[in-house]
């Protein structure tokens, strides 16, 4: 009878899923990363790996040059699946940014592994970290040369990993389907939600997935998520077969028996080797307990801390100097609130005199006696000027314990109710360098209409100008300007004329001897890969040139050459938004 059951169960497992329904499943609407203002009305083209049918969707007209709405990706036929397959993964839509979806055929991998090791090295800025997700989240093909599929997409999940968009890397993956394929990205994604104690978050990057999951550690977590959705039949079925596959794990075993019923013993047992384990150890045991350490991992700490389960930590002792250290590192991990770290530093006990002299006897005492003492000495305090001298001592006090993160809120805080005005001259730098001001002056373009650059023209690339209109004022701007001779042509006004005519505006010739045009500022690689067709490359460069500074803050040179180079790529849609970024005078 029990080998019946067994090969009842095994049955019904080959069923469930050999004949598992495979769902036609809509791409949602492209992420503008670059805020474009411009409502998509239809749905992208499928871009995970086995597509069914491609439906050309790019039915508005965009304000931003596109390309013909006739071009079609490749397909490769499958006749074992009798299905269409391309092997494309991407968000976006090549046309909708101007690019191709061979955007990638013409690289060499060895180049592109070279420039991705690069990259994710620098701490880009918002505006290269745009660029660099439209880049690599285009729907495209692969490229072919000295690199496979899956280095491809390692080089994209490395990044996706680097720049921490979660809800970006939710997209890539259920869009695409690529759990087996992407294992690390996955874990890193479902390790963060579980740090913070979201399950359904976690659990839901399965929900579109439909083939057999292959790596170990996500499909235990597959079949803890089923569990916990009522699905336990389910669940079973697969953990039978794993185990009939040769699979051994008591630790999770123990802890699923549990959950499902099969046993009411608690195992008592904590493992630290993954976010899962730990969390499968605080589900299992209604007594559960846990007291983190130094050398608690940083992903348990925020388990801890979102699961709240540090509350224990508030009736700590002044005299635990060590829990308090853990605190403080685990604080400036951001895994602790702040607030909570000043609040045990409220309850030590310090004299008059200590208080009084706080300058000086904090020296005497433990790193940490000191930082309690500063601080409350700094609540004491109400000359301002003091005050400040003192908030530079303890964020120094910090630093030097490798804690700067540790004192940043709370900083910020007492910074903000000082006036600028009044900060002293040995003091403005510490001021300046540790309060977060609100940056307003990038909010409204103010035009210049003196200034060819800066005048009512640059609306031509934001889509307000018709071709025509465009031709006669700016032919009329520049007669303006030969008649003016105290006027001076900057970068930024070769700039503004050589986009007009890469887009087919027609200039005059009598004004060719205005402005000269420099030769020799693009980079040898760059140009060689825009005359390779090599456009995923080139703009891969791009990135990197802009680093990790802002667009508005770059010399005219490099911009001139990254404008150049993307008028040659014919990619309008990331040129007219760095144009403006960098054309208009702003207040």
């Amino acid at each position: 009878m029990k080998n019946l059951k067994l090969l009842s169960k095994k049955l019904l497992l080959i069923i469930f899923i050999l004949f598992i329904p495979f769902k036609s499943y809509s791409s949602d609407k492209p992420i503008d990363i670059w805020k474009l203002n411009e409502k998509k009305n239809d749905q992208n083209s499928e871009s995970n790996v086995t597509i069914d049918t491609i439906n050309d969707s790019s039915k508005e007209i965009s304000i931003y040059k596109k390309k013909s709405n006739d071009e079609t990706l490749d397909i490769v036929e499958d006749t074992s699946l009798n299905s269409k397959k391309i092997k494309i993964t991407g968000l976006y839509d090549p046309q909708e940014y101007d690019l191709d979806i061979n955007m990638w055929i013409n690289s060499d991998g060895d180049q592109l592994k070279d420039l991705f090791s690069r990259i994710i090295k620098l701490n880009l800025s918002e505006d290269a970290s745009e660029l660099m997700n439209i880049s690599i989240l285009i729907n495209a093909h692969y490229p072919k040369k000295n690199i496979t599929e899956i280095e491809f997409l390692r080089l994209k999940s490395e990044w996706l990993i680097k720049n921490s968009n979660f809800d970006l890397i939710e997209e890539y993956l259920k869009k695409n389907r690529i759990l087996n394929d992407n294992p690390k990205l996955s874990k890193y994604f479902i390790d963060h939600y579980l740090s913070e104690s979201n399950l359904e978050k976690a659990c839901n990057i399965f929900s579109e997935n439909l083939k057999p999951i292959t790596d170990e550690y996500l499909s235990k977590i597959n079949i803890y998520c089923l569990i916990n959705a009522g699905k336990t039949e389910e669940a079973s079925l697969i953990l039978d077969l794993k185990k009939e596959q040769g699979f051994k794990d008591k630790y999770f075993e123990k802890k699923i028996d549990y959950i499902l019923g099969y046993t009411t013993k608690i195992d008592d047992s904590i493992s630290e080797k993954s976010i899962f384990d730990f969390h499968l150890a605080h589900k299992t045991n209604p007594n559960f307990k846990f007291e983190p350490d130094e050398k608690t991992s940083k992903i348990i700490w925020k388990y801890l801390s979102s699961a709240n389960l540090l509350s224990s930590f508030k009736e700590i002792e002044i005299t635990e100097l060590d829990k308090i250290s853990n605190i403080e590192k685990a604080v400036h991990n951001k895994n602790y609130p702040e607030n909570e770290l000043f609040k045990i530093y409220m309850r030590f006990q310090f004299s008059i005199n200590q208080l009084l002299n706080a300058k000086e006897s904090h020296k005497s005492l433990t790193n940490i006696e000191a930082r309690a003492l500063l601080y409350q000495k700094i609540l004491l305090e109400s000359e301002m000027i003091e005050k400040l001298k003192l908030l530079k001592i303890l964020k120094s006090s910090f630093d030097k314990d490798n804690l700067n993160a540790a004192f940043d809120k709370e900083l910020k805080k007492f910074l903000k109710k000082m006036n600028p005005v009044e900060i002293p001259d040995n003091l403005t730098s510490f001021y300046y360098t540790n309060i977060k001001l609100d940056n307003n002056s990038l909010n409204e373009i103010k035009y210049n209409n003196d200034v060819m650059h800066q005048s009512k023209l640059i609306n031509y690339f934001n889509g307000d100008y018709a071709k025509s209109k465009i031709e006669k004022d700016v032919n009329n701007f520049l007669k303006k300007i030969k008649k003016n001779k105290k006027y001076s042509f900057s970068k930024k006004d070769v700039i503004f004329l050589e986009s007009l005519k890469a887009d087919g505006v027609r200039i005059s010739e009598k004004f060719d001897d205005l402005y000269s045009i420099s030769e020799n500022e693009m980079p040898t690689d760059i140009q060689i890969m825009i005359n390779n067709n090599e456009t995923g490359a080139a703009l891969l460069r791009i990135v990197e040139v802009i680093g990790q500074d802002k667009l508005e803050r770059m010399d005219e040179d490099t911009i001139y050459f990254i404008i150049s180079a993307l008028n040659q790529l014919n990619i309008d849609f990331i040129r007219n938004k760095i144009l403006f970024k960098v054309l208009p005078l702003k207040v």
